[in-house]
């Protein structure tokens, strides 16, 4: 099942970490980050831009809509 991935656009700091981790995934839009498209296949590397989003506004859920990244 397809992953979603969402990003809280209040929340965002605009570093570009996600962009610059996944760019398929990710761009910056004006000084905020958003998805390239909200449903992905199943990337790590959507785990790893929620990882590492300094302002933790990166959602990936799975395909029952539970979230899973951030990761604990």
């Amino acid at each position: 099942m397809p992953w979603t991935t969402r990003i809280d656009r209040e929340q965002c700091l605009g570093s570009g970490m996600c962009a610059a981790l996944a760019p398929e995934l990710y761009r910056l839009e004006g000084e905020r980050a958003e998805p390239v498209r909200t449903e992905i296949g199943t990337d790590e590397r959507a785990l790893d831009a929620a990882d590492s989003c300094p302002a933790s506004a990166i959602t990936v859920l799975d395909g029952a809509r539970r979230p899973i990244g951030p990761r604990p």
